[in-house]
């Protein structure tokens, strides 16, 4: 099983020389297994991956950890989704009385947007996905978990050919200890994808406003979720928009340190669970022993 990290940014999409080796587009990252597809969330960064695909359609399931915008507005620029012979399944959770299906439909209606979700032909169903039960989709064996965030967010446990990776963007633990939920579900998983926003300083206020409440986590919590639940492997996720490639190196650093099987997530780099391998874009390897050279 593999992981393609195509949006690894939170909030919203940045550019500039300040962002180029982690990249700015927002969240998405495709799971792949003997030429499966789970996309998890349409970000910028969903555009980005369905570019790589030069027209072709595609066979994939599209799961939704929530729908912020960050997570949903490369969905009408993802040119797979208007192919008709894609079969793109759409999987996500319905919130407060909307179903799933209308909430997508919202980013995708006039007078602030042009065309309507039904123009994307390639989408041939739009599922709830039910919490708190595996799914088997394919090869792969998925489970969503409630999590706290604004609006809601569901983290997904994926299991595949006898690996397991955990995606856990906009969770925020509180600052008073890790939500027991997701300690259960990450014992022992290969791989912990985990939101890590913000620093200690940030998100309790000490060098401008307190980020408590706002949905996100400190990278420490990911560390210690880490450790306490003995993964294999953490990438931090997520990154704070104002966060400049120094910055996210510097985190990656002092994670590193606490928890030797730390990197940061980078766009456009694959992580093969398989063979605990991290490539670039181009497919060369980076030594997860030496992240900072």
């Amino acid at each position: 099983m593999r992981v393609q990290f195509w949006g690894v940014r939170g909030s919203i999409p940045v550019s500039g020389e300040r962002f180029i080796k982690y990249g700015g587009n927002t969240t998405c990252i495709v799971f792949e297994y003997n030429g499966e597809y789970i996309i998890i969330d349409g970000g910028t960064g969903l555009k980005a991956f369905g570019d790589t695909l030069n027209g072709q359609p595609l066979n994939a399931t599209l799961a939704f950890t929530h729908v912020h915008w960050d997570h949903i507005q490369g969905l009408p620029f993802f040119s797979a989704a208007f192919h008709p012979a894609s079969n793109l399944e759409v999987r996500g959770v319905s919130r407060d009385g909307w179903d799933f299906k209308n909430i997508l439909s919202l980013q995708m209606t006039p007078p602030t947007f042009p065309v309507s979700l039904d123009i994307l032909g390639g989408l041939k169903g739009i599922k709830d996905f039910e919490v708190d039960q595996y799914h088997e989709i394919g090869s792969f064996k998925i489970k969503a978990v409630d999590q706290n965030h604004p609006d809601g967010v569901v983290v997904y446990r994926i299991e595949a050919g006898g690996y397991s990776a955990i995606f856990a963007t906009d969770v925020e633990h509180g600052g008073e200890g890790l939500d027991q939920r997701l300690i259960d579900l990450c014992q022992g998983v290969d791989l912990l994808i985990h939101d890590a926003q913000y620093t200690e300083d940030e998100y309790f206020g000490r060098n401008g406003p307190s980020r408590k409440g706002w949905g996100h986590s400190m990278w420490t919590e990911a560390v210690e979720l880490a450790v306490k639940t003995k993964v294999k492997r953490l990438a931090l996720f997520h990154h704070d928009p104002s966060r400049s490639d120094e910055g996210v190196d510097q985190i990656e650093t002092e994670a590193h340190a606490l928890f030797s099987g730390t990197f940061a997530s980078r766009e456009g780099t694959i992580f093969d669970l398989t063979t605990d391998t991290l490539y670039d874009s181009k497919g060369v390897e980076i030594p997860l022993t030496s992240l900072q050279d």
